[in-house]
């Protein structure tokens, strides 16, 4: 098993007549829409993947805290998951 950098972000997730928008207001131009919230979600997440990307190939950071993911290590995190009725 490979060890992983990860971080951990806040999203704020906002109702809107299109469906949802994710935002993270920590890194600057990380927002995506999605029909649902979890596509709002990981669109959100791709987003701040390519802003990663950009400023990496720029040398620059992007300003989160990053830690490494090993085995017998265990990270919990919060999602919001909608419920069919």
């Amino acid at each position: 098993m490979m060890n992983s950098k990860v971080s951990l972000l806040s999203l704020i997730i906002e109702a809107n007549e299109d469906g949802f928008l994710a935002s993270c207001p920590d890194i600057q131009g990380a927002f995506a829409e999605g029909d649902t919230v979890e596509e709002a979600i990981f669109n959100c997440i791709d987003v701040v993947k390519m802003i990663s990307a950009y400023r990496a190939d720029r040398g620059e950071t992007v300003g989160i805290a990053e830690f490494e993911l090993v085995p017998n290590s265990k990270v919990a995190v919060s999602f919001p998951i909608g419920v069919a009725a």
